[in-house]
């Protein structure tokens, strides 16, 4: 029970951390809260799955009307951005997909196709101001994707571009259920 305590504790603080300051990602959120808790080697870290739950709490009771504002307004701004991009198939993942997004949240985006080059070509026509990087994979091959990151004084939009063969290898689901990505006519659907 000690533990569950202390994992309990450890994912309010970061949830906390999340919303107030945005600039952390889930694990150096937990990281960080469980230095601060006075447990930084602690076993009790708690999951992505729990951090969120808990940010979604402390949006309800100390942010909800700014995170509805913020979520409408980043989701509006996701459709738009899929529009410019539908030959790419873009699909929104992320805080912006999950409802979490906060005030210095940025809308992520994954794109598939096989003319990965032509992204860049896309943006550079547009005037767009963005800078290019790439994206390391999470996974154990370590591979890296072309990403963008567009520079919107709304919100910093986040582009990754996959190959297109790549998304049927993809999990579709979170480990809540919860899909990891939408399409442009399933993000509709949210607003």
């Amino acid at each position: 029970m000690k533990h569950q305590d202390m994992r309990r504790r450890i994912a309010h603080a970061a949830a906390r951390m999340l919303a107030e300051d945005g600039k952390l990602d889930y694990g150096s959120a937990k990281r960080k809260a469980a230095r601060q808790l006075g447990a930084p080697e602690s076993g009790n870290l708690p999951d992505n799955q729990q951090i969120e739950e808990a940010l979604r709490s402390y949006q309800a009771l100390y942010q909800a009307d700014e995170t509805r504002a913020q979520l409408a307004l980043l989701r509006k701004m996701a459709i738009e951005y899929m529009e410019q991009l539908a030959d790419f198939d873009p699909h929104l993942t992320g805080s912006v997909l999950n409802g979490t997004a906060g005030p210095h949240a940025d809308i992520n985006l994954q794109l598939f196709t096989d003319d990965q080059k032509d992204v860049e070509f896309l943006l550079m026509r547009q005037g767009t101001p963005y800078q290019a990087g790439e994206h390391r994979a999470s996974d154990a091959t370590g591979r890296t994707h072309p990403r963008f990151i567009i520079d919107d004084p709304r919100a910093a939009v986040d582009i990754v571009v996959y190959p297109a063969a790549e998304l049927r290898n993809m999990k579709r689901l979170q480990a809540d259920g919860s899909p990891r990505r939408l399409r442009l006519t399933q993000v509709r659907a949210l607003i």
